[in-house]
């Protein structure tokens, strides 16, 4: 029975002997490393670990871009009981110094010289840090090891004493401390959050027994490996003897989906938002016809995927519909995925309801899940058997949820966070009295056990007038507008809801092309009156199903989108409310003097 890391790293190794357990992009071809090769470099570098002195509760960094030997570090890790420390690629040094010294980390494994520029920045700053090592071929600065040396001096350790690796595996135990993963925190520093264990692999296990993974699957692995949803699901991965691809980039998604041809992709709302928004361009672009045969073929999707929902069966005609709508239309879309996708999993942020029905119809099923970084992260996702478009799913088997009479989604389990690290006052504020962690999220868990969110707790906007307004599922309608790339609602303790947008400027500048806009630049172009009261004519057709005090009545569009270097959104790309609206409140407070 799997109860640790460390034991399910055994067991993969024991149960799952295959050539292509892991498959990484080289020199344009995908190369498999097999499950031998797999085991016996997590085996070697752990042990490499162990002879520079790193042990039970030890903390070490990883900084690195998703690749097999991220992964072989942290299992490495997790075998010597030691805990790791997962950091964004995509922060700056004077975040990843805060981590560092902050986790008291002694180890830091960075994976290219970009990475280690960042270090190096910082390096003198870092005095608990005693082993600094690089995944690069060659090592980029005096006192820094190479992956292959540390894996070479364990290497000879094995030879010396050829028990001592799974001694020290089958030391760790199920309440010993597996990783602290910060935070990103849409406000303030972030906070380390403690998983043991047992909080990660009784989640990984019950996801296991909702949702079919196998080890005939090929999955392709993109989100960063730094984000608790990706890293929970390539142990799942592991734990069933799913073969993983690696992307290589996220810019390269759509190319490694026809590489690999995935049955198993996990990602975040934003990558089925853009396929989406690709999939309307070209159909608005094509001729009457093309365009009545889609809308035609997505009407007899939609019909077939509801009566699929219900548990009912298709009949003669509808099922004759839906055979030729496959052909003539949905075909072509999932062609584009490889062609053999059984499934997606979405997680991260809300999934629009319209764009999971949409996936349905054509054929591609995307099961939403929700959790935190603090829950494991998995408290509830759709399954096959019970799904619902807008809904996150029932509760996870073994997980417990309660809504609280403001209507705060609240949750126990085995999968909740031990604390936050060196934070006591941050960890007792995180629960309440009687023991349930309090997630910040409001939702509705109703009769049939499904769970659906609405927003933020701190999120949720109430208009001078009294009407509270949750902006996210209004900010997800809008995303799914082929004009608007992003959208932030405000309104809170104002008259009215209004947006901040950041356009598809592709698509707005062939419009305003098109219709013969002068502009010089994107600044110009935001600032036209004819282009903004076309993106609002754009919002109104998008959203004629809200209620008059959610509407959006005025509009700021912005010359560019939000960065994690300005501070403006988090490495999981959520926006910082707060630091958005702060940099333009006096934009914002001049649209409600208007």
């Amino acid at each position: 029975m799997v109860t640790t890391l460390a034991n399910l790293f055994l067991n993969t190794v024991e149960k799952y002997p295959k050539p292509d357990l892991m498959l990484v992009k080289k020199e344009g071809l995908y190369t498999p490393i097999s499950t031998r090769e797999f085991g016996d470099t997590v085996k070697h570098f752990a042990l490499g670990l162990h002879s520079l002195g790193h042990g039970r509760g030890d903390k070490l960094i990883i900084l690195s871009e998703n690749r097999p030997e991220w992964v072989m570090a942290d299992m490495a890790d997790q075998c010597l009981g030691a805990i790791t420390v997962p950091v964004y690629t995509t922060l700056v040094s004077e975040q990843i110094k805060y981590i560092i010294n902050d986790s008291d980390a002694q180890v830091v494994v960075v994976s290219n010289s970009l990475q280690w520029r960042k270090i190096e920045a910082i390096r003198e700053d870092l005095p608990g840090v005693r082993q600094f090592i690089t995944l690069a071929a060659e090592a980029p600065a005096p006192g820094v090891l190479t992956f292959a040396e540390v894996a070479a001096k364990g290497r000879a350790l094995a030879a010396e004493k050829p028990v001592l690796f799974e001694s020290l595996a089958r030391a760790v135990k199920p309440e010993d401390e597996a990783s602290i993963i910060y935070t990103s925190g849409t406000t303030g520093l972030p906070k380390g959050v403690i998983l043991t264990h047992a909080n990660l692999v009784t989640n990984l296990t019950a996801a296991a027994t909702v949702i079919s993974f196998s080890d005939k699957d090929t999955v392709l692995s993109f989100l960063p490996l730094s984000h608790i949803l990706e890293r929970m699901v390539t142990f799942t991965y592991l734990y069933k003897g799913c073969s993983i691809a690696y992307a290589e980039s996220i810019e390269t998604v759509a190319e490694n989906l026809l590489d690999v041809r995935p049955q198993i992709m996990v990602s975040a709302p934003r990558v089925f938002e853009k396929i989406y928004a690709k999939v309307m361009d070209t159909i608005l672009a094509s001729s009457g016809l093309k365009r009545k045969i889609f809308y035609w073929g997505l009407r007899v999707g939609k019909a077939a995927s509801a009566r699929k929902l219900a548990g009912q069966s298709l009949g003669g005609v509808l099922k004759l519909k839906h055979r030729l709508a496959s052909k003539l239309v949905f075909s072509k879309i999932v062609a584009k995925t490889g062609g053999r996708v059984r499934f997606f999993v979405s997680g991260g942020a809300p999934l629009s309801s319209d764009i999971a029905e949409f996936f349905h119809a054509i054929g591609l099923t995307i099961l939403e899940g929700y959790g935190l970084t603090e829950t494991s992260p998995v408290v509830a996702i759709n399954t096959f058997e019970k799904m619902r478009f807008g809904s996150v799913g029932p509760i996870l088997p073994g997980v417990e949820v309660r809504i609280a009479p403001d209507g705060e989604i609240l949750v126990r389990g085995p999968n909740v966070m031990k604390g936050y690290y060196k934070k006591p006052n941050e960890t007792r504020e995180a629960f309440t009295e009687d023991g349930w962690f309090k997630t910040g999220d409001i939702g509705v868990l109703d009769g049939e056990g499904m769970l659906t969110i609405t927003d933020r707790k701190k999120d949720l906007i109430v208009t001078a007038g009294g009407k509270n307004v949750a902006p996210q599922p209004i900010e997800n309608i809008l995303k799914t507008n082929p004009y608007i790339a992003n959208a932030v609602v405000v309104g809170d303790r104002r008259r009215f809801v209004s947006a901040l947008i950041v356009p598809n400027f592709e698509k707005l500048e062939g419009y305003a092309k098109f219709i013969r806009i002068p502009f010089e630049d994107r600044t110009s172009l935001v600032r036209n009156a004819q282009i903004v009261g076309f993106l609002m004519s754009e919002i109104d057709r998008s959203t004629p199903q809200l209620a008059p005090y959610e509407k959006i009545k005025k509009i700021v569009v912005l010359d560019r989108d939000f960065e994690i270097e300005k501070d403006e959104i988090t490495p999981s790309l959520k926006v910082k409310r707060a630091i958005v609206e702060g940099k333009y409140k006096d934009v914002l407070d001049a649209l409600y003097r208007e």
